[in-house]
């Protein structure tokens, strides 16, 4: 039977594996089709010598079905949905206007290009969906409401209604918006403040779904149904950015069809008007509209972009800056603002000890020591950071053989325990009187100012010693700033801590502008506002809760250490975690676009210069297709400078 057992198992595991093989290759199909049709038209570029005349043109055929089938059917559906032409259908018809007078290969490199780059986009698109998808996951699906005489029941979320009381064990994810009713915790917000310390939370506190009760059960009314909390607003807005079209986009979108338009309509009137009017037969007048056809194609105008983008794209990626699309590097260059989250962006992301200070009349190092034998049975983010404070200091001897009984966690407050008969305890003020911390009143009144947390260590009722912690600014930071305010941009940071905590890391950094307790929406509104006044503006972050801001600026950039959800919503990835990398992408930006500049102005001096001639009757289609061809090598050569 367990033969048989795992017999089935192991084919439902190939079966499994199969599958996730197949859809990996539909969602790269169009990226593969298209690099198959360069491939074809490469082998028999190489091999014309050898090939029958018949394989040639069948190889070539094969090429253009394969690279332009999305491309062209794309073209076709967009023209009948939307009644209107576009530069799909044109490069499709230009491939086979050259193919038709018999420049085969011309045809089959304006299809390639074309392809790979719509094949690109297509990949880049379903990548940056991901990010819906991993925050669905992160929402329960079920809650477990209380129902009469005390007994617990589950429900799918969306039958939760206002009022329902739902129970939350320790070490769960919140489920809904609410009210606590009974009980306290600590509760894990960094999915909606990105605020990596815990936050502690009583009766009549408010708690948001989609958080962490980390170490103690909870009863919650609810106030919103699941279609309006907090963590659904997030995913509503990182949808609705997604979806806005940038002014520059929608410029685009008319000036294709427009230019479509006239290409045909010219050619049309080429085909037939000239032996009308003109000394030309109609032989000649269909011979000449075929080249305006290819002439007129925007193949030097795709490659003017293009290959410069990607080879500025290939050379921050060398330097461990990714980026999801090429009109991103292009924006980079455009930048009035960037908006810096401050938690794991600014900051490292983690608290450590940054200052210890111990009664005169207690040893040091027995301090550190019963610290480390309390606080390493807790998985408080502050707990393990005094942990390794400690055993820094302890050295070699950091091994201790304390024993430490009767371990109790209190929620909110901190931890105790009894070592060699005696009461110690790590936490909050709480465990002492007023007269008892009165020795420590100036110093943590210091450290709170700074911006830091104090973690007081109490022995038998009396505070003997405060930690204070802060999250600590990144290395890079201050230089990073400094380098931007350089080019001239304008640096705020947006945060959901305290306001003195945000203001002391700011001004460490170099930063003016701050809103500090900045919740999701905030930061987006924040965002808006720049954008009504028509500024270029970026957004670094790196939690859940900066996904909105990342959608919603011109340019997301997120922290190479982020959640999946950040890296997903973002345009630009700092791989490194470092900061400088943004004003050196910015230079690279500059340059990118001077040289995007120069190619666009020869491309369309070349294109207008090969019309006339056309027109003029000075060229026949084999210069055509060299002038043509001859100024996408040229623009090609001059993006590809952007390796160096």
């Amino acid at each position: 039977m367990k033969v048989h057992q795992e017999l089935e198992q192991n084919r439902n595991d190939k079966k499994a594996h199969k599958v996730s093989f197949l859809n990996a290759m539909l969602v790269h199909l169009e990226l593969i089709m298209a690099i198959s049709s360069g491939v074809i038209i490469l082998v028999t570029w190489l091999f014309a010598s050898y090939l029958p005349a018949s394989l040639w043109v069948l190889l070539h055929v094969v090429a253009f079905f394969i690279g332009g089938y999305h491309q062209g059917k794309e073209g076709i559906l967009d023209t009948i949905q939307h009644k209107k032409l576009n530069v799909e259908l044109l490069m499709v018809i230009a491939a086979i206007g050259a193919a038709a007078i018999g420049y085969w290969t011309e045809g089959a490199i304006l299809i390639f290009i074309f392809a790979f780059a719509g094949a690109l986009e297509t990949y880049t698109l379903r990548k940056s969906e991901n990010e819906l998808s991993a925050l669905m996951n992160m929402q329960p699906e079920e809650a477990q409401i209380v129902v009469r005489n005390g007994l617990i029941r589950k429900r799918p979320i969306e039958q939760v209604m206002v009022s329902d009381i739902v129970y939350v064990r320790a070490g769960e994810r919140i489920p809904i918006d609410g009210i606590i009713s009974k009980g306290h915790t600590t509760v894990d917000e960094s999915s909606i403040t990105g605020e990596s310390l815990p936050v502690e939370k009583n009766l009549h506190q408010e708690v948001f779904a989609g958080t962490v009760a980390l170490d103690g059960s909870i009863y919650i009314q609810v106030t919103k149904q699941a279609s309006e909390s907090l963590f659904q607003k997030i995913i509503d807005m990182v949808q609705t950015a997604k979806e806005e079209k940038t002014p520059a986009q929608l410029f685009i979108e008319k000036f294709e069809g427009t230019y479509v338009w006239i290409v045909l309509i010219t050619v049309a009137i080429m085909m037939f008007l000239p032996s009308l009017l003109l000394d030309w037969t109609l032989q000649e007048s269909i011979y000449r509209a075929m080249i305006l056809l290819v002439v007129a194609s925007p193949c030097a105008l795709v490659a003017s972009i293009t290959p410069a983008a990607l080879s500025a794209i290939s050379n921050s990626a060398k330097n461990g800056v990714l980026f999801k699309g090429a009109v991103h590097m292009e924006i980079m260059s455009k930048l009035s603002i960037i908006a810096f989250d401050k938690t794991g962006t600014i900051t490292n992301g983690t608290p450590v000890v940054t200052d210890f200070h111990a009664h005169p009349a207690y040893e040091e190092r027995l301090i550190y020591q019963i610290s480390q034998a309390i606080e390493q049975e807790s998985t408080h983010p502050l707990a393990s950071a005094i942990t390794s404070y400690c055993r820094e200091k302890l050295g070699d001897s950091s091994k201790n053989n304390l024993t430490v009984t009767n371990v109790k966690t209190m929620s909110g407050k901190g931890i105790g325990g009894i070592v060699n008969g005696e009461s110690w305890n790590l936490g909050k003020e709480y465990l002492s009187n007023e007269t008892d911390s009165h020795y420590f009143k100036d110093v943590t009144s210091m450290l709170t100012a700074e911006g830091k947390t104090v973690v007081y260590v109490g022995h038998e009722n009396q505070i003997v010693a405060v930690f204070a912690l802060k999250d600590t600014v990144r290395s890079e930071a201050k230089a990073a700033i400094s380098a931007l305010d350089k080019h001239k941009i304008a640096t705020v940071m947006l945060t959901g801590d305290n306001e003195s905590t945000a203001r002391s890391v700011a001004k460490e950094v170099g930063i003016t502008e701050l809103v500090a307790e900045c919740l999701p929406d905030a930061k987006v509104a924040k965002l808006k506002d720049f954008l009504n006044e028509e500024k270029n503006v970026a957004m670094v972050g790196d939690g859940i809760n900066d996904a909105p801001a990342l959608a919603t600026a011109d340019i997301g950039i997120s922290m190479g250490a982020g959640t999946d959800v950040a890296l997903e919503t973002s345009d630009m990835v700092l791989m490194k975690n470092d900061l400088n990398a943004i004003p050196e992408v910015i230079t690279l930006s500059k340059k990118m676009n001077r040289i995007i500049k120069q190619n666009i102005f020869f491309s369309l001096s070349v294109i207008v210069l090969l019309i006339l001639t056309n027109f003029l009757g000075v060229i026949d289609l084999p210069f055509g297709v060299i002038g043509h061809e001859g100024s996408t090598i040229l623009v090609i050569l001059n993006g590809l400078r952007m390796l160096r």
